[in-house]
């Protein structure tokens, strides 16, 4: 697994001062990496959270969000692999693995404005500024994804979409996401907006330049955005992502105290089998010890 950049810290308010007695149970959610090809090589599509938000305010992410219960509706019309499928790859039921996309291909649309979907299983929208209004109707719950696909006569474009990872937010967090990350391309004709109220800006961004503006302190990353960004880096090409062959495991990090900061580790760090919470802290010349 790879090892986070030992300056990587959370900020302080993400993690209270007394975690939970019993951990929260985390919410199912989907996370969708945009990707596009461009001279100097991928581009991602990030989105700066609003400052304030309950969950990562102000830190840069991919679009996303939990899973609606809607999500799960077996009647949409669904092109691409299966909800088995699916499930085999997210190690989770059929019909969870039927929300997680639903969510992935709704999220997606209600914060970028990008739509995986078409009139038929071998075809994608190319414009999707006429469907402005079932845009604003999904964000405020009005219709579920199913509801807009039917009366809007597409097809959700499961093919569209891969695996990537899947990560749980740490036990010692009041908020707590079991999230499935997927990368998907542009569709061609499509653009990705900021028309969304829950980020401040977004941009196009190589993952190189996306990790400096955050070792520079321009951006604020959360680990599995900056460990998705550490992976995308060594491609070349989009075609290179998608044709990747991953193996999906479930990272639950821990959040220990040092030098009076909150630090994330990972499975395969020394601390991570004694690590309890981040209360549990020792003095720093122990911890450089270790």
């Amino acid at each position: 697994m790879r090892e986070l950049p030992a300056d990587m810290v959370l900020p302080e308010g993400m993690v209270p001062a007394e975690p939970p007695a019993v951990p929260v149970v985390p919410r199912d959610a989907a996370t969708v990496v945009l990707i596009r090809d461009a001279p100097t090589g991928p581009e991602v599509f990030l989105q700066r959270r609003v400052t304030g938000m309950a969950f990562a305010g102000g830190m840069t992410v991919f679009p996303g969000g939990g899973v609606d219960r809607r999500d799960a509706d077996a009647s949409v019309a669904w092109a691409g692999p299966e909800p088995a499928w699916w499930g085999r790859c997210f190690d989770c039921d059929p019909a969870l693995a039927t929300a997680l996309v639903c969510a992935a291909v709704r999220e997606t649309f209600e914060e970028s404005g990008v739509l995986l979907a078409g009139p038929d299983a071998t075809s994608v929208v190319a414009d999707t500024r006429p469907f402005a209004d079932a845009r604003k109707a999904l964000e405020k719950r009005e219709v579920s994804l199913a509801q807009f696909l039917a009366e809007s006569g597409l097809v959700l474009r499961a093919d569209l979409l891969r695996p990537w990872a899947h990560w749980i937010t740490p036990a010692e967090e009041p908020r707590r996401y079991d999230t499935r990350f997927f990368v998907a391309v542009l569709p061609s004709g499509q653009r990705a907006d900021d028309v969304t109220s829950e980020a401040s800006d977004a941009s196009w961004q190589t993952p190189a330049a996306a990790i400096d503006d955050w070792r520079q302190g321009r951006r604020g990353l959360m680990p599995p955005t900056w460990t998705t960004l550490a992976d995308l880096d060594e491609f070349d090409s989009t075609a290179a992502v998608m044709a990747a062959e991953r193996t999906v495991e479930k990272i639950i990090p821990k959040v220990v105290r040092r030098g009076g900061k909150l630090h994330v580790i990972l499975p395969g760090d020394p601390e991570y089998t004694t690590a309890a919470a981040h209360l549990d802290a020792r003095p720093d010349d122990e911890v450089g010890r270790r």
